[in-house]
């Protein structure tokens, strides 16, 4: 027997806001996150923009002594994490047993910061004066770990590494935990915080990024003739996923039912994406679901704004969806938030299960002019309310992974 599984608890941290009312509120009003990089000297790089969340104290969700020992990732998602286990009304230990709730949270570069700091201090005062902390900040399954050790979670603790594929496996891994009954709960997402001088002069050899510097606001716009790449974004988006039973004995409110999961390989290409293995991805999610490719009403496009990918993933949802993809909306919310690399399929999971809870299309902004070959409906500028039954979300990494999940609005 497969459990159904269901959301019952989101958290969100981002350049668009700390709370879920705050950035859905933002999305709705079409607001970019991204501005001028203020946290160290962009004077040298070509890219001098991004999706920063500013203001963040950790100290408003965690003990200082512990936030201390946490590289900016990890504080991003014990923040949002510690908000969607709030929101789901979980207490461990009273109403769920604390070996049966798990967590997977995932990273695609995990403590970036901590790395460059501490490899400062080794090259300036030597190596006895690196940190005993390095290691156990820097590694990306922290979050994972920090998170079971401040909630008492004793499940399943796992940290999927997927690049920007990895906040969607780790929804998709913690669904098919559940399912086969090997947890009731699962606190899944992702998270990221790579806005750092290594990270930034990384993607700009790379030539991945924008180089809009002089109009932040209108630098991401996916799926626009004038796409020049895209913009770095950093949080974390966190979920908390349950059997239907365990959510239904305890009384809880549901948001969405997850029912559909979908993971291929392109094989292909270290950074260059491959339509097939999309098509690939999002076809499984659809077979696993047990729907048909016209009863999906919306589409969280990984839609990332460089000039390869939203060409590449425009022609997968064709290939995936037939003539159908004309008919469904799609849409960018990296227009707003930015590319958050592994918190990406987290963030965007969210924004899913509010969609289909408040019944609205969040927009695709600064699509002012479509590009050509991206000839779907890319729900410009503005949002559009709309009855959304069943939403599907991409994320898409390097080395050719593939993630997408379903979610289905919740019906007893």
């Amino acid at each position: 027997m497969k459990h159904r599984v269901v959301i019952t608890g989101m958290g969100a941290v981002t350049s668009l806001g700390k709370d879920l009312n705050t950035f859905w509120d933002n999305l709705m009003a079409g607001k970019s996150g991204v501005s001028l990089i203020e946290a160290f000297d962009v004077s040298e790089y070509p890219t001098r923009i991004a999706a920063s969340v500013k203001d963040f104290n950790p100290e408003d969700y965690m003990d200082r002594k512990e936030a201390r020992k946490m590289d900016r990732f990890v504080q991003f998602a014990v923040a949002a994490g510690s908000m969607a286990l709030k929101d789901s009304g979980i207490e461990i230990g009273t109403n769920t047993d604390a070996e049966r709730i798990g967590v997977s949270i995932g990273s695609g570069i995990g403590g970036l910061g901590t790395w460059e700091d501490q490899h400062n201090i080794l090259l300036e005062k030597g190596p006895k004066r690196v940190s005993p902390f390095f290691i156990p900040m820097m590694i990306a399954n922290m979050a994972s770990g920090q998170m079971s050790i401040m909630f008492g979670a004793k499940g399943p603790n796992t940290t999927p590494v997927t690049a920007c594929a990895t906040g969607s496996h780790s929804i998709g891994d913690s669904f098919r935990l559940i399912q086969r009954g090997d947890a009731d709960v699962m606190i899944c997402g992702g998270a990221e915080a790579t806005i750092r001088p290594t990270g930034m002069a990384g993607f700009c050899s790379m030539r991945a990024m924008s180089t809009r510097n002089d109009e932040p606001e209108k630098a991401s716009r996916p799926f626009d003739v004038d796409r020049d790449g895209f913009v770095m974004g950093e949080g974390a988006g966190i979920l908390v996923l349950e059997s239907l039973e365990h959510a239904q004995a305890r009384g809880a409110r549901i948001y969405a039912e997850v029912i559909g999961y979908g993971l291929s390989g392109d094989a292909h290409h270290m950074t260059e994406p491959d339509p097939d293995g999309a098509a690939r991805c999002m076809k499984m999610a659809i077979r696993d679901a047990g729907i048909k490719p016209e009863e999906i009403d919306y589409i969280n496009a990984h839609g990332t704004s460089t000039p390869v990918g939203d060409r590449s993933e425009t022609l997968a949802v064709k290939k995936s969806l037939g003539d159908h993809a004309y008919k469904v909306a799609v849409s960018s919310t990296k227009s707003m938030t930015g590319h958050l690399l592994g918190a990406a399929g987290g963030v965007e999971a969210v924004i899913c299960g509010l969609a289909l809870t408040r019944g609205v299309i969040p927009p695709t902004i600064n699509l002012d002019n479509q590009d050509p070959e991206c000839d779907l409906d890319y729900v410009p500028n503005k949002p559009r309310p709309a009855d959304i039954k069943i939403a599907m979300s991409n994320s898409f990494g390097f080395g050719g992974h593939n993630a997408t999940i379903i979610l289905k609005k919740y019906d007893a």
